[in-house]
């Protein structure tokens, strides 16, 4: 790793002491089980002669505690019982508690965020680490918002010139009130079958393909319990490619990856969380002109929304060579089966290094984003 960039006026140097990091984990989203997955395979390859790691889990009630317990007891959420124990914590219904977990984050050089989907990926604990005045792996507020509602982020897709699926955007009221005006919409503009997901939730949750109008009410209603806005896609005969991008101003992309799902009609969660449920092949048996395409358009899409830090931005291959985007990720799953650290260790860097680079990312972040407050 290259020289740390201090966020306190300590004079010791970061490279003269371990740097202090926290990992946080768990977070109220549906995303909540596969976050608590990533951060037990972090943590257990982050490097201790580097790090003094805190660890803190976020309950799906919302209380943030400290947890000093085995990592094997993360998944699954079996370190809730021992962090409650062990700080002497009754939850409360209806109150949240931080403050046991904000002090010990506050000491800390650097924020790891394992935290997927809402309340997590979209922005909102960015800020609080901006208050803050910490360094965190990762997108900023802006990209992290951007990047979870796929209805925005394709309009800044559109505006960089990225090519991309048809797509339709639903609102909860208006599908509860009348969903036939959203089967009229579909007929009008690419037909069926298509695909329907949540416009704010990652890891295929509340995603469903509909082959005609029965089947596409009830997977429009199930897709917008999850969210207030729904994306209706058209469908395509496609391979799935995946393509990591890691960097800041200049970022660069590992070696696309595809995925092929067993005995599934498309990538689902368990595709995605269970071993066995797909295959990956990379780099993606695709052209090599295609390969360089999709680097290109992977960089150019995590350009688009101001990414940093890391990104894994997946896309359709069609049959005859078309490469459409799909959607940006800007905090992809760590588990021991996610694409985005295969990727990495295909290009000969391993996890426990790739987790470094990803902090010293952070750092420098922070380092280049000072700005002057104080006009005179």
């Amino acid at each position: 790793m290259g020289n740390f960039v201090q966020h306190s006026d300590a004079s010791d140097s970061a490279l003269s002491k371990k740097l202090r990091l926290a990992v946080i984990f768990g977070g109220r989203s549906t995303e909540h089980e596969v976050s608590c997955i990533s951060a037990s395979c972090i943590l257990n390859h982050l490097d201790k002669t580097k790090y003094d790691i805190l660890s803190v889990g976020i309950t799906y009630g919302g209380d943030w505690l400290p947890y000093r317990g085995p990592y094997e007891l993360i998944p699954g959420d079996k370190w809730v019982e021992f962090a409650l124990k062990d700080n002497g914590f009754t939850p409360v219904p209806g109150h949240r508690r931080l403050d046991l977990a904000m002090k010990e984050i506050s000491t800390c050089d650097c924020i790891f965020p394992v935290l997927h989907g809402l309340n997590g990926e979209d922005g909102t604990v960015q800020g609080l680490f901006e208050l803050l005045g910490i360094p965190y792996v990762g997108c900023g507020v802006f990209a992290s918002a951007c990047g979870m509602d796929k209805s925005f982020a394709k309009v800044q897709f559109a505006s960089a010139g990225i090519p991309q699926v048809e797509y339709i955007t639903a609102y909860k009221e208006k599908a509860e009130a009348d969903p036939g005006q959203y089967i009229d919409a579909v007929n009008a503009s690419f037909g069926f079958p298509c695909f329907v997901k949540p416009a704010s939730c990652g890891s295929s949750v509340g995603v469903a393909r509909a082959d005609d109008p029965e089947e596409f009410v009830p997977a429009l209603l199930n897709a917008l319990k999850f969210d207030t806005k729904a994306l209706i896609e058209r469908y395509v005969d496609c391979k799935e490619i995946e393509c990591g991008v890691i960097g800041n101003s200049d970022p660069s992309a590992f070696a696309p990856g595809e995925v092929r799902s067993a005995d599934k009609e498309f990538y689902d969660y368990d595709s995605k969380y269970v071993e066995g449920e797909s295959i990956v092949v990379i780099p993606a048996d695709v052209p090599e002109e295609t390969l360089e395409t999709v680097k290109s358009l992977a960089i150019r899409a995590f350009k688009s929304i101001g990414g940093s830090g890391l990104a894994r931005v997946d896309f359709f291959v069609q049959k005859d060579g078309t490469v459409l985007l799909n959607e940006i990720n800007t905090l992809p799953g760590f588990t021991d089966c996610s694409m985005y650290p295969k990727l990495a260790v295909s290009e000969g860097i391993e996890y426990s290094a790739l987790l470094d680079r990803l902090i010293e990312l952070a750092l420098q972040k922070y380092g280049s984003d000072e700005r002057c407050y104080d006009e005179r």
